[in-house]
C-alpha cells in the first residue's frame, strides 16, 4: 500500500491527500507533527533531508516535493487525469499550479514564520502583516488567471492540478482571517469543490491528526 507522511495541516500534504482520494488510490498516513518538530528528528530525516512533508512512499519507491509526487500518480494512474493533452491548456494549469507551490505558499508555510518570529524577531502583528500582503498579491493574481476561464472548476468544468492546489491555499487564507470574498471565482471555485467527497475527506479537519 501507498504510505504518505504528512500532518493535517501542511498545505502540501492536504494537495497530496485530494490527489490521492480523486484518483481513488488507498494509502496510509504516517503522522508528522510539525509544531513538535518531530520532521527533524533522525528517523524522518532520513528519509526526507530536506525535513518537510509530504513524502509518498510506493513499494521502493520515494518521492517528496508535492507536485512530483501529483505528477507521478497522474502518470501511474492516469484516469481521472489531472492535466489536459493539449499542451496550451496543460502549461496554463501547470503555471497556475507553480504561482500556488512555489511562490505564494513557501512565503507564509510555518518555518518561515517560525523564523520570522524566532530569529529575527517580529511580533504577531507585523507577522500577519506579511502574511496578509503575500495573500493578497498571489490571490488577486490567480483569480485574473481563472475569471474567465472556470467553470465549476478553475480551468472549465473538469477537476485538475490547479483545483488540488487551490482549496489548501484558499483553506489557509480563510484559517488566517483573509477576506476572500473579493475574489469571486476562485470563491466559487473553492465552495464547489468541497462538496465533492476527494476534496472533503482530504481536509484538515477530516485527518486523524487534528485536533493536535
Amino acid at each position: 500500500m501507498i504510505k504518505l507522511y504528512t500532518y493535517c495541516r501542511s498545505s502540501s500534504s492536504y494537495r497530496v491527500r485530494i490527489g490521492l482520494n480523486l484518483k481513488g488510490l488507498a494509502f496510509e498516513s504516517i503522522y508528522i507533527n510539525l509544531l513538535k518538530q518531530e520532521q527533524r528528528g533522525d528517523a524522518y530525516t532520513a528519509i526526507n533531508p530536506q525535513q518537510l512533508v509530504p513524502v509518498l512512499v510506493d513499494g521502493d519507491k520515494t518521492i517528496h516535493q508535492s507536485l512530483a509526487i501529483l505528477i507521478y500518480l497522474d502518470q501511474t494512474h492516469p484516469e481521472p487525469s489531472l492535466l489536459p493533452k493539449a499542451p496550451y491548456e496543460q502549461a496554463l494549469i501547470k503555471a497556475f499550479s507553480l504561482d500556488i507551490s512555489s511562490d505564494l505558499h513557501p512565503l507564509n508555510n510555518l518555518r518561515v514564520q517560525q523564523y520570522l518570529s524566532n530569529v529575527i524577531g517580529i511580533d504577531d502583528g507585523k507577522k500577519n502583516d506579511w502574511y496578509q500582503h503575500w495573500l493578497k498579491i498571489g490571490l488577486t493574481s490567480l483569480e485574473v488567471q481563472i475569471k474567465n476561464r472556470a467553470g465549476d472548476f478553475c480551468f472549465g468544468d473538469t477537476v485538475s492540478l490547479a483545483d488540488v492546489c487551490l482549496i489548501p491555499q484558499i483553506y489557509n487564507a480563510l484559517r488566517y482571517k483573509h477576506p476572500i470574498e473579493q475574489y469571486t471565482t476562485l470563491t466559487r471555485v473553492y465552495n464547489h469543490c468541497l462538496s465533492i467527497p476527494a476534496f472533503f475527506k482530504a481536509s484538515p479537519e477530516q485527518q486523524k491528526d487534528f485536533p493536535f
